[in-house]
Parts: structure tokens; sequence; C-alpha cells
């Protein structure tokens, strides 16, 4: 197969006609062309390499990895690495290997990192336990690629040796280790970095990217569907505003600032964590739109989910070059970088109308294992008039959280939440046998009745809700354990749910009609006064422990700056 067309040329920031030579699935020739010989191309606009999203969790999508390919060609990507650290909280080596299996079915390039903390720390209950030895035997395998996002932070700096063997691991066989370290900074992040790991993909202001850049790790833009880090990293104005009363480093970086050039600070832009209903507006190809308006270079925008990524995991992809994979998409422009075709292994997958291909059924096995609740099961009690107590603090497009108080009534022994304050109350149903359930409340999500809840809540997928009202609390998780994972929306007037059981995390329907369910939730969520643009997954990081600053599991509330646990009630 052979054929002319203009190509971006991600190694060296060109753009020319060239005559392109495929075999095999394999770029065989790309040879430099004249004007005048280039002048009847093959295609009518942009030849560049298929777009490679460095890090997300597939089941974040909700649907399987090969429903999650047929919607992600669409949008230009084509390849993945994702970190299936959710289904294996769940089911442990025999769901990342169903991921895989899944996903080796369709023509799609997915690359698997190997889970690294599962469960993500000891203070929650989850479904499995990854530990050394089975990492080892997932690195061993060619489609794992690195070692997952190190969470457990304090287990790197305080050397705890199971933690430590994992790191072990993926330098023994030579594969890179991602990070995960939300507001790390000096002595602590210094001892982090020792044992090699080299990304995040938590930075959520500028000072913090370029610390860590300055000492070598390589820094992921996130543009998620909850946590959008992207508007808040690439802001001049704001960066060197930053930089202004940075003091050492303002030496180092204000000359950057002062010419708007940045762009090299930042290595890879990645979704982490995408709903369906935002993947069916776009991927990728949206987030470059979004980063050159937010004032980075097109071209650099573009190697952040091309070349760069490629590199950083030895991927035999992401550049139009002799022996590379032959991924890659025709785009109007390099500017408008709207997709008009999507090219993998050399074969159209989406002709600019349909996608090519089709996707396996996948069975799904009951994972939620917990008895029905009463109302009763989500009071906190207390003997007096009123008391103080600790608040969960959630905000829009924000994954750290901040701690506050507040004053609440007691009636009938029973503490009650505030809904003129926004005080309500979130609990964890703990879904693998154990039928605990953790009480507390939170302040962010704006309901003035009913609840919502799921069985996604990160990363040990415990059963989550959010309510005012104990009855609708129980009515709402009672739904997501009768549909056998899932999410589900509750009130005196209406109850809905998307089932989701696949580990209680997935669907097997097309991405559309989950986007399609997943927005009549969200329609339901605000009109009960709920504001949040993406209130499930803003609610399913809330049981994160691994963020700060206060989060809550199915043992209790948790203090994320001291890592432990703290009282609901203050005394």
């Amino acid at each position: 197969m052979s054929f002319t067309a203009f190509i971006f040329d991600v190694l060296s920031d060109t753009i020319y006609p060239a005559r392109i030579t495929i075999e095999n699935g394999l770029f065989k020739e790309v040879t430099p062309v004249t004007i005048d010989e280039g002048a009847l191309l093959d295609y009518r606009g942009l030849m560049m390499p298929g777009f490679i999203d460095s890090h997300i969790h597939i089941e974040s999508s909700m649907v399987t990895p090969a429903q999650f390919a047929k919607i992600a060609v669409r949008h230009g990507t084509t390849s993945v690495v994702c970190d299936p650290h959710e289904i294996a909280n769940v089911l442990g080596i025999e769901g990342v290997e169903a991921m895989i299996e899944n996903a080796s079915q369709v023509p799609f390039n997915f690359f698997f990192t190997a889970p690294s903390c599962v469960p993500a720390t000891p203070f929650e209950t989850s479904g499995a336990v990854i530990d050394s030895s089975d990492i080892e035997y997932l690195l061993k395998k060619d489609e794992i690629v690195a070692l997952g996002e190190m969470m457990n932070f304090p287990g790197v700096i305080n050397g705890d040796e199971e933690v430590i063997r994992k790191l072990e691991m993926a330098k023994k066989y030579g594969k890179p280790i991602d990070g995960h370290a939300p507001l790390l900074s000096r002595e602590e992040l210094d001892k982090y970095l020792s044992y090699g790991i080299s990304t995040d993909h938590e930075c959520s202001n500028i000072l913090e990217a370029l610390e860590k850049k300055i000492k070598g790790m390589k820094i992921m833009v996130r543009d998620g569907s909850s946590a959008m880090d992207m508007e808040g990293l690439f802001n001049i104005e704001e960066g060197s505003s930053a930089v202004e009363n940075a003091g050492p480093m303002n030496l180092l970086f204000r000359d950057i600032f002062e010419r708007g050039v940045y762009s090299p600070l930042f290595d890879f832009i990645v979704s982490d964590d995408k709903h369906p209903n935002d993947l069916i507006k776009g991927h990728l190809d949206l987030s470059i739109k979004k980063a050159v308006d937010l004032g980075i270079d097109i071209l650099k925008a573009i190697n952040m989910v091309t070349i760069n990524p490629a590199y950083h995991y030895n991927l035999n992809c992401g550049a139009i070059v002799p022996g590379a994979r032959a991924d890659y998409v025709i785009v109007d422009s390099i500017y408008d970088c709207n997709i008009l075709e999507t090219y993998i292994a050399g074969q159209c997958v989406f002709d600019g109308e349909n996608v090519l291909f089709d996707v396996p059924e996948i069975e799904a096995k009951n994972t939620i294992n917990a008895s029905k609740k009463t109302a009763g099961d989500f009071d906190i009690h207390y003997d007096g008039d009123e008391c103080e107590v600790n608040v969960i603090e959630c905000f829009d497009g924000d994954l750290l959280t901040k701690k506050t108080t507040a004053r609440l009534y007691v009636k009938d022994g029973i503490v009650q939440p505030d809904i003129f304050r926004d005080v309500l109350k979130i609990s964890v149903v703990e879904r693998y046998g154990g039928n605990t359930v953790a009480n507390a409340f939170i302040k962010g999500f704006g309901l003035k009745k009913g609840a919502i809840a799921s069985s996604v809540a990160h990363d040990s997928h415990n059963i989550i809700v959010v309510g005012y009202d104990s009855e609708m609390m129980a009515r709402a998780v009672n739904k997501v354990i009768d549909d056998k994972g899932g999410i589900s929306v509750v009130s005196e007037d209406f109850e809905d749910s998307l089932p989701l059981p696949i580990a209680g995390l997935m669907s097997d329907g097309d991405v559309y009609d989950v986007a399609h369910k997943l927005g009549i939730l969200h329609n339901m969520t605000k009109a009960l006064g709920c504001q949040l643009e993406a209130p499930f997954m803003t609610m399913a990081f809330m049981a994160l422990l691994v963020i700060p600053s206060i989060k809550i599991s199915d043992k209790g509330l948790f203090d994320g700056d001291s890592f432990e646990f703290m009282d609901v009630i203050i005394d």
C-alpha cells in the first residue's frame, strides 16, 4: 500500500508532502517529495500520528475496553496506556486479565500498567489484594508496559517493604514507574523520586508542577471529567504571578513566563478518568484544542499526545517513521485538528462517519455482596441537643477536598444535616461481604432532597451515597445492590438507575446508550438541587484516601494529611 500525503513530522515539527508505503501494518517508507510530485495527493487533509492517551482508567468510561475503542477512534485516539486498578480492586488479577482479553479483540492499541496499589491503602476494604509476586507476574506480560501509578506515597516515603519490592520489580523488568503524588514537595518528594518514579498527573498548580519538573518528573496535564487541571497549569497570567512569589524558583522561571513559552514544562496530556457523556463529545482531539486556546503551541500540544508518550513507554507508534506501527489520522488542518479518518496498522477503522469494526460481548458476574440497608444504617447518633462535626468540603472540577466543620442540631438522638448550609450526609457501604457502613458529612453537593448512590467509589469501589434523608439514602443503595452494581438517583418523586454489572464498574452496552442514561441521571440530580458538573465522578473520588485533605472509606472518616482516621463528631 503506497500513497502520497502531506504529513506532520513530530520529530522535526514540520509539515511536508511525502510518499508513504505501508506493509504488514508498519510504515516501510516515508520519503519527502517535491511540491510538483505531491500535487496529486491521495488524502485531502493532513496526515499525523494517531493520538496516545498515556494515562487513563478505561473503567471510568463505564464501558468495556472494546466499546471504549469504538468511541476513541472517532476522535483520533489509536492507543491508550491504561491502568486497570479499578477492576483490580474488585477482582484482582482475574479482572486485569479480563480487560486484556477483551481489549485484544478489537483493532486498537491497548497498553496496560500493572496496578501497584491494590488496595490503595490499608484503611479500606477492597475485593482483592495484588502483592509484589502478583506484580512480577503481570510485569512479565507483553501487554504490560509500566508499573501503574504509585498512589501509596506514604508507603514509599516511609520505606514500606512490600511497596519497595514492587518498585524494584519494575526496575528489574526495565519498565517505567508512574507516580501519584498530590501536593508532595521538598524532602518528601525527593524521597519519593529516589525510587525511580518518573511521572505525575496530580499537579493542581503551577508551582507544584515546576518543582516536580525541576526534579526530573515528566508532567502529565490532566483533562478529565471531574479533574480538569489544564486551565490552572496552562494559564500564563496565573503562572507568572505564582512564580513571582516563589522565591528561588523565580530566578529559574521568570524568563520562561515573560516569553510565554512554557510548553516544554509539560510532557503529556491525559484523561485519567473520562465519563461516557464526555467521551462522545471528544477525547484528546478536544484536549489539544483546549491546550491551544490556553496558549500552548499547537505542535507541542500534538507532541504531548504522540511522540512524547511513545518515547516514554517505549511504544512502537506515535510518529510517521519507517518501522513504526502505521497508526495515523487524517485531519482537516493542523489548527482545527478535526478528525476525518482514523487508521490503525494501516487499516481504516473510522471513515469519517462509521466505525468499521464490531465488538464482542463480555460475561458479567455479580460482585456485589451486600445486604439490603435500612434508614437507620445511615444515622449518626449523639447524646445532646447539638454538636460540632468534621465535614468534607468538595469543589466542582477538583479532586482535592478541604477540611471544615459545622455545628448541627440533634433530634431524637440523631445528628441532623443542614440543608440550608449544604451540609449533607455521605456514607460508604462495604460491598464485599462485611456489610459495614461508615457515615459522615459533606458540603458542596447542594442536594435539597433525595439521594444519589454508586458502586463506583475509587479505588476499592464500595458503595458510596450522598443525601439529605436517611430513608432516601437506603433506597438509593438498595437500588445499586438490586442492579448488581451501578449508579442510582432517588427522590420522593422519581427513581432511576444505570446498571453497571461488570464488576460494578462497567456496562456491556454501547457508549452512546450508556452516555444517554448517564445524562438522564445527571439531569435528575440537577433537579434535586446539585449543580456539580460531574456529580457521580466527584462523589466517587470522595472515597479516594490518597488525595488530600479529607475523605471517607468503609472504615471511617479519613485525614489525608496525617494519613489516619478522624472522628466525625468533635468533642
